[in-house]
Order: C-alpha cells, then structure tokens, then sequence
C-alpha cells in the first residue's frame, strides 16, 4: 500500500521507466509522508489503438480527477 499503476504509450526505454517509477514514487513518498518500503510502482505499456478499450473504459468516473483532453 499504496500501488500506483502507470499506464502510457509504448516507446521509452527501461531507463526512462524505472526513472520516472522512482520520480512518482518519491514524490508521492513526501506528499504521503511515507516510507518507500510501502510503495510499488508498475507501467504497463498499451498501443494507442487499444487505449479507449484497455485503459479509458476501464476508468469509473468516480475515481478519475484529472481527465485527459485528446
């Protein structure tokens, strides 16, 4: 507790994921005032023609605060 799910586009290397893993979860860290033992951090990587079906429709209303304009 907690997991935080990334779910973006394919494209960038293993070194940008596991940089931009570590960036989320430390600033989550200190907005939380956690330890990072408690944290874990998945990407999943979904084609752009399988976004709405995989990763928009999948999304209940009530837990989305930011929405994307695209």
């Amino acid at each position: 507790m907690p997991h935080i799910s990334i779910k973006m586009y394919p494209g960038r290397s293993e070194e940008v994921k596991r940089a931009l893993a570590k960036k989320t979860r430390d600033f989550l860290m200190k907005e939380m005032n956690m330890d990072a033992k408690y944290f874990s951090v998945s990407i999943d990587e979904v084609e752009k023609d399988n976004w709405q079906e995989e990763v928009a429709d999948k999304i209940l209303p009530d837990n989305l605060y930011i929405e994307a304009d695209f």
